[in-house]
């Protein structure tokens, strides 16, 4: 909105305000007018977000299922397997406490003779 001078800027603020239903300026009025930005830029969807090798969830989902056999594939596989990959894309300790426990408990499978 930076090409528009403040004026103009104003009026369409003004414009969208008188716009909205009721409910909506009584919410607006609530959290501040002078606060309200309708131009604000929308925030990146998930699946724009990426990890740390520059992957996108859906990225990871694929090449992850890729890798595995089409038979060990279900929905429930593959939904388990996004929320594992969201989880640890968001920092989510939840998620990385499974990723711990996964990793260590494979190992001790290994140690043991017992992975396959």
């Amino acid at each position: 909105m930076s090409e528009f001078s403040k004026e103009e800027i104003e009026q369409r603020k003004k414009a969208i305000f008188d716009s909205m239903s009721e409910r909506g300026r009584k919410r607006i009025i609530k959290c501040g007018y002078e606060q309200w930005n309708p131009f604000q830029e929308p925030k990146d969807p998930i699946d724009i977000r990426k990890d740390k090798t520059k992957r996108t969830s859906q990225m990871l989902v694929r090449e992850f299922l890729q890798s595995r056999s089409f038979d060990q594939i279900s929905n429930n596989y593959s939904r388990g397997v996004l929320d594992m990959c969201i989880g640890i894309i968001n920092d989510d300790e939840r998620y990385i406490a499974m990723l711990d426990f996964a990793s260590w408990y494979n190992e001790l499978l290994k140690k043991e003779g017992l992975a396959s």
